[in-house]
């Protein structure tokens, strides 16, 4: 991109640039990788990809003046693929959300974190136990991350604020609307001290669609998600497939084996889920009692190009296998990473490691 800004605020101005990203999240959010692969073939050039993407035609300029106007009433601000304040582990997706709003806290993103999800029709041991483990877990300095669903979410999100901890709410519609719309006061309570964020165009519903791509999202921003309780069938075991996908550490806490709200999650156990029964297991896996890395600057943009290749040029390796070899945090690398990548001189194979093209 021409400029790399850390964050786009509809409030602070209106730019061409700004109108292009909100023209292509508009045409392409429900298409993340069709976007994210145009953006890399155009450099990270919205307007490019927008063109390559979408030939003869052009952006709908009321569609995206009511879309600035709605992000300013709700206050979102917005994460582009490949600038800096874009959250390193959503870039490594295959499919990454060509653009990000956030309202509240851009810097809870960038934070340690871990999922907590599990079954709307919760029983009262799964809603005590996601409260207290989201209570502890917040408390240990983790942000803790979720749908803002009814049940498991919603207690999630609500130990983890009555600890005075910090936690996200990724939705699976625009930002200018709130699901469920009886959880409006608790996403209040959760974008002023975390954040909500999501991929989908102001004045988007929420339909059933859309919530298999805000799972990915949550799982995305996590090294580790929890599954309280799941029946035989459910999003939050959708959830637990994507994050083994994405490489991350799957746990799940014991229930009754014959209570429906624990079928799936004990069905998790028997396939080699991390048991959870005090937070302390999940710190253990973690190894997650070390302070947050510091949020990324504008300074750290096209920094550690030369260290990474000299070390891709070694071996291929993931973002965490680099941050230790080279003594930096994974989100200092992170701009790098993206850079090189656009730029065509690394690449990721399906294993999410980087290696050396060029």
């Amino acid at each position: 991109m021409s400029s790399d800004p850390l964050v786009l605020d509809p409030r602070a101005g209106d730019t061409p640039l700004l109108r292009a990203w909100i023209a292509l999240q508009q045409a392409l959010a429900l298409a993340p990788q069709q976007a994210s692969q145009a953006l890399s073939e155009c450099g990270g050039d919205p307007i490019a990809a927008l063109r390559h993407c979408c030939p003869g035609r052009p952006p709908d300029a009321r569609a995206v003046e009511s879309a600035l106007n709605a992000l300013r009433g709700a206050r979102a601000r917005l994460l582009p693929l490949g600038s800096t304040g874009y959250p390193w582990r959503l870039a490594q997706l295959p499919d990454p959300a060509p653009l990000l709003w956030v309202i509240g806290e851009v810097e809870a993103l960038w934070a340690p974190a871990v999922a907590i999800v599990g079954s709307r029709a919760a029983s009262a041991y799964g809603l005590r136990t996601a409260g207290r483990l989201a209570a502890e877990l917040a408390d240990a300095g983790l942000v803790i991350v979720s749908g803002l669903a009814r049940g498991i979410d919603a207690a999630a999100h609500t130990g983890a604020l009555e600890a005075g901890g910090r936690t996200v709410a990724v939705q699976a519609c625009g930002p200018d609307r709130v699901y469920p719309w009886a959880h409006r006061r608790l996403a209040e309570r959760i974008a002023a001290s975390g954040a909500l964020i999501g991929e989908l165009p102001p004045g988007t519903p929420p339909r059933r669609p859309h919530f298999p791509l805000r799972n990915r999202l949550i799982t995305g921003l996590c090294p580790a998600l929890i599954v309280v309780e799941a029946r035989e069938r459910s999003g939050s075991l959708v959830s637990a497939r994507h994050a083994l996908s994405q490489g991350a550490d799957v746990f799940a806490v014991p229930g009754p084996i014959d209570a429906a709200t624990s079928l799936g999650s004990n069905r998790l156990l028997r396939d080699g889920a991390w048991p959870v029964l005090e937070c302390a297991d999940v710190l253990d896996v973690l190894g997650s009692s070390s302070p947050a890395p510091a949020a990324p600057t504008p300074a750290r943009a096209g920094s550690g190009h030369g260290e990474v290749l000299a070390a891709l040029e070694r071996a291929p390796a993931g973002p965490d296998e680099l941050a230790i070899a080279l003594g930096r945090t994974p989100e200092s690398l992170a701009p790098a990473l993206l850079e090189l990548e656009l730029e065509g001189r690394i690449a990721r194979d399906r294993d999410g490691r980087f290696r050396r093209v060029a």
